[in-house]
Formats: C-alpha cells, structure tokens, sequence
C-alpha cells in the first residue's frame, strides 16, 4: 500500500510539474512579460482577473490529481492486463511509437468532441460542464479547469485508447505531453498561427487558438480539441469562425487599415 501511494504520489508531482511548467511558461510570455510585444495578437479585448486564475490553477490540480488516479489504474493497477500497454519498444516496430501517437491524438479528438456535446446537454451541463465555461476569456491555466466529474470524463479517455490500440509508456508520456501543449494552445487568448498557416491544408483541417476561444465566449459551437474534421462534418462549426480569424491575423500582419490596437504594459490595468 505505502508503495502504491508513493508511485500515486509520483505520478500526481509529475503530471502537476507538466501543467505549471506547460502553461506557466506562455503565461508568463503572454501575460506578464511581453504583453505589449504581443498585443495585437490577442483575442478578447478584455482581460482576465487574478480570481480567475486563483480558481483555475486550484480545479486543474484537482484535475490533476484524477489524472493521475486514472494514469495508475491503467499502468499500475491488474486492469493493466485488460489494455494493449506494452513495456518493451522491441515488441513493436519503433516507427509504431510515433503513429501511435498520432492515432491516439485522433481517438482523442473524436472521444472529446462526443463527450463535449454531451456535456453541452442542458440536463448536464451545470453539473458537468459549467465550471470550465466561467473562463469565459480563457487563458494558459483554464486548460484543466475542470470540475470533479468532468475531470474523470475528460481522463477516462486514456482508458479507452489503451485497449483500442498497442502503446509504449513513451507513447503515453508523449500523448501527455504533445495533447496538453495543444491544449494550453487553445485556450491560449492569443493567436499565434504563422501567416502562412490560414492558405494551408492545415487550416481545413487543425484547429487554432481562435477556434477554442470562440468556444468560451459564444458558449456554444466549436466542439471539437485538436482538429476541425467534426465540427465541419456536422456543421457545429461557428459560421463566423474564419472571419474572426482573419480579422484576427490581418491586425497581428497590419493588412488592413484598422490595425492599430491599443498596447496595454500588462493584463491588470
């Protein structure tokens, strides 16, 4: 038992170390040191407040914690044996790390896009999904903002990839790693995207900062976390999504005459 807890409690340290690290980082760039450097990229006009960080950092470390639950159970726990969790990188090809990869990301997608809409259902949204959508100007620490139940919806999905698809712990470190940088991404409040991306495939078919962003603010449409594919097909993409972005790029790119923006030196005035 005293070892169970400490590899629980080992699990929980990393995975709290991944979040502050993985979303201190860009806040800090973002939000309090180059502020003005990046002003024109940023979404919302208006700001956030130290309350809403103070309450998003404290529900992503319970996240956090269920996360960490959920990772034991799969790697640590006798359900192990009922998943396609393997230990050695022998027992398949090593280019099967970075598909896998890439499979579960797209698992993950399609999981979290149903379960989102669900979410969305009146008779559960205020139990389930309320608490995420008070950040409704998110930023990096509103990524695991989740409320108890949530965050063992949102978690179980690493249960489900295991026992579709074979995957290394390293696969499962990266999945960890790569899905919570496009995570705090989304919920970034600013638009990073290079000028380039918007005539891309990659457009038609990944999502950006803009995308998840509209999510909280208009409460509805945009379901989808990393790609648009279903939010395209079942048309719950929002009509003026594009035009946002583009207005978005055209002030960070000054293509248009109304580029100019106001550069606040921080996000409390």
């Amino acid at each position: 038992m005293e070892h169970s807890l400490k590899i629980l409690g080992g699990t929980f340290t990393l995975l709290t170390l991944r979040y502050f690290v993985l979303a201190g980082i860009p806040f800090l760039i973002f939000y309090l040191v180059f502020t003005p450097y990046f002003a024109k990229s940023k979404i919302q006009s208006r700001n956030a407040i130290k309350k809403d960080f103070i309450r998003e950092i404290l529900h992503s470390l319970q996240s956090t914690a269920v996360f960490a639950l959920i990772s034991y159970v799969v790697l640590r726990t006798p359900f192990k044996s009922y998943t396609l969790v393997y230990d050695h990188l022998v027992d398949y090809p090593f280019w099967w790390v970075m598909a896998s990869l890439v499979l579960s990301l797209v698992i993950h997608d399609t999981y979290f896009y149903w379960l989102h809409r669900l979410l969305h259902h009146k008779q559960l949204f205020r139990l389930t999904h309320l608490l995420h959508h008070r950040s409704t100007n998110p930023s990096p620490w509103t990524s695991y903002s989740f409320s108890f139940l949530e965050s063992f919806a949102e978690g179980a999905v690493l249960l489900v990839i295991a026992c579709l698809i074979p995957m290394h712990v390293l696969t499962i470190v990266l999945f960890a790693v790569v899905g919570f940088v496009i995570n705090v991404y989304g919920h970034l409040g600013y638009e990073i995207a290079p000028r380039w991306f918007r005539h891309s495939f990659l457009f038609e078919i990944l999502n950006t900062s803009v995308h998840h962003n509209m999510h909280h603010s208009k409460f509805k449409g945009n379901y989808g976390l990393y790609f648009r594919l279903w939010d395209r097909l079942l048309k719950t993409e929002h009509p003026d999504y594009v035009d946002e972005y583009d207005q978005i790029q055209a002030k960070r790119f000054d293509t248009t005459k109304n580029a100019s923006a106001a550069v606040p030196s921080s996000i409390y005035q």
